[in-house]
């Protein structure tokens, strides 16, 4: 690990020359580029140079210890080298992550995909469940949510559900709930008092900006028809609903919960070039359909990722085998805690390879 910081740092004092040569300063795309790649390394750099300088403190006061001193004087410097050995084991850690692989997308928006799974219509009343909750979490967070399109199942609830998070980090916060989730409870419907289970699936996309993919407006297929939604008078008067169709790959998206046909047709857009995005970032050459599959399997029961178990009041998030007994504060949005410990778990997986 050490060897690996100290070329970052002698990488870093190399770029700090190369920003200040004369003919560097008039190329201004490798002066865009060299400093970009300075700040890079900055934060990096900064922990392990204190963390030298905090391990040669240690080290003198320790010297200090083995040196006849005082009584007084011994607890007084036990007592600060307790103290820098805890930043020591802080530093350490943070120096070990700062090595770990940045996901690319963290800081994307984010668009997220719901569907009712296995359990007829109490699927979809948990799929309405679910955009409940993240919709709150992203809310507390200060992001916003708009909805891009929605089939509202017959009970109420939602047979399918797309909606875009809009905030920095939103992809770093989301990207672990994709996945088949499971609930077990009592349906209102149910009057003899059984549990009932069902699923719903999330699919999670970084969403792409328009020049990360050449798409030729050739390869597109616009479609457009009357809303099916809710919308008062305008419902089924106006075609704005848009379904727009990737021709090379077969991709689709569709939107009709605005009624702009052009507001439809970006949002169609968006989630078209998300899904084309997310193929491509995993070196796919399938369809969307065999990808979405991947991140949330059939829907059936026994795929879950997490359970949502209401007579118990727990949460079980089965990745890291770890439960959480305050369910209704997790639907209202409260998932910091989950999400914590599923990145913390993820971390611990990673830090050996990274260091490795």
């Amino acid at each position: 690990m050490f060897e690996k910081l100290e070329l970052i740092e002698r990488r870093y004092e190399e770029l700090s020359r190369l920003l200040a040569r004369e003919d560097t300063a008039t190329d201004y795309k490798r002066l865009q580029e060299l400093n970009k790649e300075k700040v890079a390394l900055a934060d990096v750099v900064d922990a392990y140079r204190q963390y030298k300088r905090l391990n040669k403190e240690l080290t003198e006061l320790e010297a200090l210890l083995d040196s006849h001193v005082d009584a007084d004087m011994t607890a007084l410097i036990k007592e600060e080298v307790n103290g820098l050995r805890q930043q020591h084991d802080e530093l350490i850690r943070g120096l070990k992550l700062s090595l770990m692989p940045r996901d690319p997308n963290d800081d994307r928006n984010v668009i997220i995909e719901i569907r009712a799974g296995a359990g007829g219509g109490e699927a979809g009343l948990f799929a309405a469940d679910l955009f409940r909750m993240y919709s709150r979490y992203a809310q507390a967070k200060g992001w916003e949510v708009e909805v891009i399109d929605s089939s509202q199942s017959e009970i109420g609830g939602f047979r399918e559900l797309i909606f875009e998070v809009n905030g920095k980090g939103a992809f770093s916060r989301f990207k672990h709930e994709r996945g088949v989730h499971r609930v077990q409870r009592v349906p209102t419907t149910e009057a003899s008092g059984r549990i009932h289970t069902s699923t719903a699936t999330v699919a999670v996309l970084p969403e792409a900006e328009e020049i990360e993919l050449n798409i030729s407006p050739d390869d597109l297929k616009m479609e457009f028809f009357h809303s099916s939604g809710a919308g008062g008078q305008n419902v089924n008067k106006v075609t704005t609903a848009v379904r727009i169709t990737h021709l090379p790959t077969g991709v689709t998206a569709s939107c009709q919960d605005d009624r702009s046909q052009i507001r439809n047709r970006m949002k169609a857009m968006a989630v078209l070039r998300a899904r084309l995005l997310d193929v491509e970032q995993r070196k796919q050459s399938e369809s969307i359909d065999k990808e979405r599959r991947m991140q949330v399997g059939g829907g059936q029961r026994a795929e879950k990722i997490r359970t949502y178990n209401y007579s118990q009041n727990r949460v079980t998030d089965h990745r890291i085998g770890s439960s959480f007994h305050n369910l209704q504060q997790i639907l209202d949005g409260d998932l910091d805690e989950i999400i914590e410990a599923l990145t913390a778990g993820e971390e611990g997986t990673e830090l050996e390879a990274a260091v490795a």
